[in-house]
């Protein structure tokens, strides 16, 4: 599973990885988390606003920081 975060390196940016990451943890998914900061790559998506969430090529979630139970259920939809 390829889990990519889009965003500056700014805060909402790092805890929106934090919550990415102790998601898969807790189900034991095994995940290639990254974050991409540079804004041409970014602006290849489209997207409007960051932090955005890019699971396996599709859009989660744009412009906030989701919440871990949130996080837990698109994991748990991919597995």
């Amino acid at each position: 599973m390829k889990i990519e975060i889009l965003g500056p390196t700014c805060s909402k940016c790092t805890r929106t990885k934090n919550v990415i990451e102790e998601a898969a943890a807790e189900l034991g998914v095994k995940a290639d988390i990254s974050a991409v900061t540079d804004m041409r790559e970014i602006l290849t998506y489209a997207i409007m606003m960051t932090p955005a969430v890019v699971i396996d090529g599709e859009e989660v979630c744009v412009g906030r920081v989701p919440t871990k139970n949130e996080a837990l259920t698109w994991l748990k939809a991919r597995m």
